[in-house]
């Protein structure tokens, strides 16, 4: 997928659904201002609860799917994630600096590294995971099952845009759930950046959906 450009030159941005970038369903944009600047940069889908719903009902269209695998198999998904950040570190380190307003140094040391790193420890975290168990009486043991519980809300603040939306996304991944992630409206372009990373892995994979493989969909709202 490419980014869009609107007339006025601005960045266009979408939604994140089905694997598809698609726009507001109430058809309605806002321009985020560079904070560099304040000048106009991206124009952003002014999301509503329909585009929620849309979200909802896509990310649980790819739970079964995506939550039968084995963990190793959803490690090894984890870690393409990763491992396509890092090949990017460079532009991806560019735009959080654009749209947030840090030092391209912390972005390019702290926030990008970290972002991958997110997704490889959690995707080594779940293939070590160890269940209890207890024996009640003889002949009786109580054990505990931990599975995955369905589509899980990820909201990530401008601060720290793609550091913590991977903090919140990875563990969630790994234990088998799907996500619909709302990035702040603030500083939104890694969250599209992430995207369209998962679209190029798909692509790459030869994956028909990629609903059925990472179940991630976002969508932007004030």
């Amino acid at each position: 997928m490419i980014t869009m450009q609107s007339e006025s030159g601005l960045t266009v941005l979408s939604n994140f659904i089905g694997g598809e970038f698609v726009p507001a369903l109430g058809g309605r944009s806002f321009e985020k201002r560079a904070p560099a600047t304040g000048e106009p940069a991206l124009q952003i889908p002014d999301s509503d609860g329909r585009d929620v719903e849309k979200a909802v009902a896509a990310a649980a269209a790819a739970f079964p799917t995506w939550s039968a695998l084995s963990v190793v198999e959803r490690a090894e998904w984890l870690f393409k994630l990763a491992g396509a950040i890092r090949q990017r570190l460079e532009g991806l380190a560019f735009a959080e600096t654009v749209d947030n307003g840090k030092p391209i140094t912390v972005s390019k040391t702290v926030d990008i590294p970290r972002s991958a790193l997110n997704f490889e420890f959690f995707a080594e975290a779940i293939t070590q995971f160890a269940s209890e168990s207890h024996q009640a009486e003889p002949g009786v043991v109580n054990y505990t099952l931990r599975q995955p519980l369905g589509v899980v809300g990820c909201i990530s603040p401008w601060n720290l845009p793609l550091y913590l939306l991977s903090w919140k996304i990875a563990p969630a991944l790994a234990a088998g759930n799907t996500v619909v992630a709302k990035p702040s409206e603030v500083t939104p372009l890694t969250a599209h950046h992430l995207a369209k990373i998962c679209a190029e892995i798909r692509s790459e994979e030869h994956t028909s959906e990629l609903q059925s493989r990472f179940g991630i969909s976002y969508a932007v709202f004030c």
